[in-house]
């Protein structure tokens, strides 16, 4: 390793573009002394990044307009190149022609970028045509510059499997930008360690396609649907590829290959088709020879108007927005910032056309980035930038943003309807990401199934989705919208209730009551403390005698991952998501595989409340794949679980593998339940049923093992099994066996005379079964030690009308919830959660907004 940092090269620059920018800033960080950069003269009064970067650096820079007069080297700009004296020329990106005696003239010769797998796609439209092609990978090669084109030796080369509907744009940004960058530091580092190889390109699979331009990229529609798609991808953003509408050019942006049933829509037709395209709410259905059809999201006609293909046939314009003075001001900021990137504009007019006016596609990423950071975190998308070019169309889309009252683009949801107790419940099925419902990645699907007929009900599984970006501050931007969120799910209620009965089998009273009605109730109380997050101040010892203040900020940790089970869908959902999003984070929910209709149904009230874009996602689908992506993703700084514990195990060395991302986990439980020979035995018997076979006994918290004391036990199970119960019951002595089972449900079952070895006594059932077993009287310690005889301690209860001796088995019993003279008793306000393998972390009340901030300690001298 000494080596490694010994070796460093004097290093000319050649080329442009933001790439350009990075991998100079990478080489000056690793040691390298890079001692000109040579890059394009200033554009409409704008310097090339990688110009900026250099010139802030004090590197020399040299803006050559060319290298050559009619194949001839300039001889005054090859001599002012070899006065720098460079080692090595690095090209990235480089797109003027270099004489040769510059190329040779270094000791190490020149090593250039290239974004294909060479020698295919030698030229300037690789990326296109990669995509063009269909290939199914894609990648870059650094490569000895020599006297053909892409033709030199290989250094090194690496590669990347290409997504069905991967574009230019996502190519680029997910693998060919920030691995072409380290690649690039990696090749120079060779080369000074003298390691680099050069390894002579075949001739064999060598291809050269030329330069894409706008008149030779119309879509060919008389071939299968996958070649048209891969045609528009691989000409989006630029050049564009379009088809011909009545007589005018339409191009085409966001191509996907279209799998399921297509939807309903009016009839578009289409000069060269072999039949009509669809205008349908999800965006214009073209078809192939094959008969199969792909979707294309946003079109962009010949004046420059880009708007979502699904509104081609709206008609009429919504009406202008009156500003409210912040408004107005924000306006004139954001003129501000339009005239710093256009800058050869004398002044930014209302009719000021963004891209007539010079601007190209990296001045929309800082156009939105910059917004983003003066406007009060409001988040613009680029195509937000295509579809409103004209600046006071501009601060209109950017205004309705602002309000949460973007018209431009309403919910679509394609909807699975059922008649069922008395109404027609909708329930959408798809994936919901950054605010809108779309298919899986891998357009697979599969049945939820209704617990109480078998009857499937439709989904779509999701193999992974995107994140959402985190929203600072986000606490008050929604405190008004979880109260409208509580509102909406009251009025929704029902429904939910209903559709929470079909999916996970729930008694429809209880699931109004519990888990539709707990819900409601813990958005209200989360939305509560919104506006009251706050630190404290901290007198410290170095505050005499200088002028010293410590504080503390508690701030929102980002992006969160909750993964919830199947027993309480909807309560789980709320439990955590509502103290996630009251803390200000994002979250990224993946409900359980079996019962996700009713998360996928809140997504859709929560649109509906006016919660941003990108703040609540819900991904469907699988532990193993949807679960583990959650896990592992570098971007997610906080997973809470509820599951089962060696599940809860996995997740959690997975989130210390991936980024040591904060974990909260609600385990399994085997709660004991003492009841004492001094109970109310009418309460104890009630309450003792309740603490078992509530929610049909799954519930992570039930009384897993019930301890009664030897004086009353016969008499508490004779009331048990003998009682006027709207179920059957039966008492197993001695055994663990003989679960009656009824189809997709479950006979309550009482286990009684349950030894201490047995595997009933010690793993949680999870279902309705009663286990009882006798404690000799008096023998409180000895009963507390059976009790404690286990690796969980979610909750516990005891029943006695002796309040020393219930306070004495309180402090005692190692569980994170203790009941007296009660059970199931949870609250918004009560923190839950467990100790030992049960987990740790709490949901509900004031302690669970802790699992989603971090505490920040700030100490200033005054």
């Amino acid at each position: 390793m000494q080596r490694y940092y010994q070796n460093k090269l004097r290093l000319a620059l050649i080329g442009q573009s933001l790439f350009g920018q990075e991998v100079y800033a990478n080489l000056q960080k690793q040691g390298h002394k890079v001692v000109g950069v040579f890059t394009v003269p200033d554009k409409d009064g704008k310097a090339d990044p990688l110009a900026v970067a250099a010139e802030k650096d004090g590197t020399p820079v040299f803006k050559f307009p060319r290298w050559r007069v009619k194949g001839k080297p300039i001889l005054e700009v090859v001599e002012t190149y070899k006065s720098v004296g460079a080692e090595l020329n690095v090209l990235p990106f480089c797109s003027q022609f270099i004489p040769m005696n510059v190329i040779d003239y270094p000791i190490h010769g020149s090593i250039i970028y290239h974004p294909s797998i060479l020698p295919l796609h030698r030229g300037a439209s690789a990326i296109n045509w990669t995509l063009i092609n269909g290939d199914k990978k894609a990648g870059f090669s650094i490569f000895w510059a020599d006297d053909g084109l892409d033709t030199g030796p290989i250094l090194l080369q690496r590669e990347c499997p290409v997504e069905p509907n991967d574009t230019v744009d996502t190519l680029y940004n997910r693998f060919l930008f920030p691995e072409g960058i380290k690649a690039m530091v990696e090749a120079v580092q060779l080369i000074a360690d003298g390691k680099a190889p050069r390894i002579p390109q075949p001739e064999e699979g060598a291809s050269y396609e030329g330069i894409q331009k706008k008149s030779n990229a119309k879509v060919n529609l008389a071939q299968p649907a996958e070649a048209i798609h891969n045609w528009i991808r691989g000409h989006d953003k630029v050049p564009g590829a379009w088809i011909t509408i009545n007589g005018q050019v339409v191009t085409l942006y966001g191509s996907s290959l279209l799998s399921g049933t297509v939807p309903t829509g009016q009839a578009l037709e289409i000069e060269e088709a072999s039949q009509p395209g669809l205008i349908t709410n999800k965006g214009l259905v073209l078809y192939g020879l094959d008969a199969k059809a792909i979707l294309v999201k946003n079109l962009q006609f010949e004046d420059g108007k880009m708007i979502p293909a699904a509104k081609y046939f709206s008609t009429g314009e919504s009406s202008n927005l009156e500003l409210t003075e912040e408004e107005k001001k924000m306006a004139e900021d954001i003129r501000g910032i339009w005239k710093g990137i256009l800058s050869n504009i004398p002044k930014i007019e209302d009719t000021t056309d963004f891209f007539k006016s010079g601007a190209a596609s990296m001045d929309v990423v800082r156009l939105v980035e910059e917004i983003k950071q003066k406007c009060g975190g409001v988040q613009l998308q680029n195509e937000d930038v295509y579809m409103a070019t004209v600046f006071q169309d501009f601060i209109q889309m950017f205004v309705r943003k602002l309000r949460g009252e973007d018209t431009q683009e309403e919910l679509i949801v394609d909807y699975a309807t059922k008649d069922v107790n008395n109404m027609t419940v909708t329930m959408p099925y798809q994936c919901f990401i950054n605010g809108k419902f779309e298919d899986a990645e891998n357009g697979k699907m599969y049945d939820t199934i209704n617990p109480t007929d078998g009857s499937a009900n439709y989904l779509n599984v999701c193999s992974g989705g995107n994140i959402a970006e985190s929203k600072r501050n986000l606490s008050l931007l929604i405190l008004a919208r979880l109260h409208r969120l509580a509102d909406l799910m009251e009025d929704h209620q029902e429904e939910l209730a209903t559709i929470e009965a079909i999916d996970s089998g729930a008694v429809y009273t209880l699931a109004l009551k519990t888990h539709v009605g707990m819900s409601i109730q813990t958005f209200r109380y989360f939305a509560g403390w919104c506006d009251k997050i706050q630190g404290t101040t901290i007198p410290i010892n170095q505050a005499r005698p200088n002028h010293n203040l410590t504080f503390t900020k508690k701030e929102p940790l980002g992006v969160c991952a909750i993964v919830i089970p199947w027993n309480y869908p909807l309560m789980m959902l709320a439990w955590k998501s509502a103290a996630c999003l009251a803390a200000g984070n994002t979250l990224v929910l993946k409900p359980a595989q079996v019962t996700p209709l009713t998360a996928l149904k809140f997504a859709e009230l929560t649109v509906k409340a006016g919660i941003p874009k990108g703040v609540i996602n819900i991904v469907p689908g699988s532990g193993g794949l949807v679960g583990q992506r959650m896990a592992d993703h570098p971007d997610i700084r906080k997973l809470g679980f509820t599951g089962s514990t060696p599940i809860g195990k996995q997740i959690m060395k997975s989130c210390a593998v991936s980024n040591l991302k904060k974990v909260s986990l609600e385990l399994g439980g085997k709660s004991p339940l003492i009841i004492f020979n001094d109970c109310d035995m009418d309460k104890a018997v009630r309450m003792g049923m309740s603490s078992v076979f509530f929610n049909k006994g799954e519930n992570c918290i039930a009384a897993g093992r019930l301890f009664v004391e030897e004086s009353i036990h016969d008499e508490y199970i004779t009331r048990v099994v003998s009682g006027n119960w709207s179920w059957q019951s039966r008492a197993i002595a001695g055994s663990n066996k003989n679960y009656l089972l009824l189809g997709f449900f479950m006979a309550p079952t009482v286990f009684t005379n349950v030894e201490d070895h047995m595997f009933i006594a010690k793993e949680e059932s999870f279902g309705p079964v009663m286990v009882v077993s006798k404690f000799k009287d008096g023998d409180i310690d000895g009963v507390l030690k059976r009790a404690n005889d286990t690796e969980f301690g979610l909750a516990s209860g005891v029943f006695t009308r002796d309040i020393n001796k219930a306070m004495y088995v309180s402090e005692r019993l190692e569980a994170g919830t203790v009941f007296i003279n009660t059970y199931n008793k949870t609250d918004v306000a009560s923190p839950f959660g467990g100790f030992k393998q049960s987990g740790f972390g709490k949901d509900l009340g004031e302690e669970a907004l802790h699992e989603y901030l971090r505490t920040k300690a700030v100490t200033v001298e005054y």
